[in-house]
C-alpha cells in the first residue's frame, strides 16, 4: 500500500536521492525546499514516471511559512504517513573561537529547529491517527566532535537526542522514529560547507570511494517499509574505509 511521504530539503543530494527512492517504491510525495524552480523539475521528473507530486517551497527556518503550506495541502495529502527530516548543512571548518556565528545560527535554525519545527507540525496528526514514521537525518557527526565540526556536530548530537525523545514520546503510539547516520556522503554537502569553493570540496573526497545519496535513500525505505513491529531506531552507515567521523583511510 502506497505511503504519503514528506520530505524535506528534496532538492538535492540526500533529499533528492530518498525521493526518487519513495517514488520507484510506488509512493505518493509531498517535496519540500527552498528553491521552486529546482522543486517544479523534480515534480516534472517523477510525474512522468507516474508518482504523484506536491511540491512546496519554503524554508524550514521559517515557522509560519512551514505550518502555512501545510496547512494548505489538500485533504487528501494530509494524512502523513512518513515524515523525513532531511533539510540541514554545514557550514565552515574553522575553529570554535574562530568561527562565523552567522553560519553557527543558520545550522542552528536549519538542522536543530527546522526539524522541531516539521516535527511539531505533523507528528500530532501521526499520533492522532496512531500511524506514521519519522526519520530524522542525523550523522556519524552527532556521535562524537571531530577537529573544525564543532557546532555541526553540536547540531548532529541534537539530532540524536531529539529523535531519541521523540521516540519516547510517542512510545505508546504505533508511531515509529529513526535515525539514519551518514558518513561521508557525495553530495553538494562540502561544496555548501565552503561556500562554493569547489576545489576543497573536492579534496574531501579523495582517495575514498565515499556513499552516494541512493545509498543513504535505500536505508529510509528499507526502514519505512519494515514490519509495523519493526522499528529501526538508529543506522550508521559508512563508506567502507571510514570507521568513524575522524578515522578515514584514504588510498592513492
Amino acid at each position: 500500500m502506497s505511503k504519503i511521504v514528506l520530505i524535506t530539503g528534496a532538492t538535492s543530494g540526500i533529499g533528492y536521492a530518498c525521493a526518487r527512492k519513495f517514488a520507484e517504491n510506488g509512493d505518493k510525495l509531498i517535496l519540500t525546499g527552498r528553491n521552486e524552480q529546482r522543486l517544479a523539475e523534480i515534480q516534472q521528473e517523477l510525474a512522468a514516471t507516474g508518482t504523484d507530486v506536491v511540491t512546496l517551497a519554503f524554508d524550514v527556518r521559517d515557522r509560519e511559512k512551514a505550518q502555512q503550506c501545510i496547512d494548505g495541502l489538500p485533504a487528501e495529502w494530509r494524512q502523513i504517513d512518513v515524515l523525513v527530516n532531511n533539510a540541514g548543512l554545514a557550514l565552515g571548518l574553522e575553529p570554535e573561537y574562530e568561527g562565523d556565528l552567522d553560519d553557527w545560527e543558520t545550522m542552528i535554525d536549519t538542522n536543530i529547529k527546522g526539524l522541531l519545527t516539521m516535527t511539531r507540525i505533523v507528528v500530532p496528526g501521526m499520533v492522532a491517527r496512531n500511524s506514521g514514521h519519522v526519520i530524522n537525518v542525523g550523522s556519524v557527526a552527532g556521535d562524537a566532535a571531530y577537529a573544525g565540526g564543532n557546532v555541526y556536530c553540536a547540531t548532529k548530537a541534537a539530532v540524536k537526542a531529539l529523535t531519541d525523545g521523540l521516540r519516547i514520546d510517542v512510545a505508546n503510539s504505533a508511531v515509529r522514529v529513526t535515525n539514519l547516520k551518514p558518513g561521508l556522503v557525495e553530495t553538494n554537502f562540502s561544496n555548501t560547507r565552503f561556500h562554493g569553493d569547489n576545489e576543497r570540496a573536492a579534496n574531501v573526497y579523495k582517495g575514498i570511494k565515499p556513499l552516494v545519496g541512493d545509498d543513504i535513500a535505500d536505508v529510509a525505505v528499507f526502514a519505512a517499509n519494515a514490519p509495523a513491529h519493526v522499528q529501526i531506531a538508529e543506522v550508521l552507515i559508512l563508506a567502507t574505509h571510514q570507521a568513524s567521523g575522524s578515522v578515514i583511510v584514504r588510498k592513492d
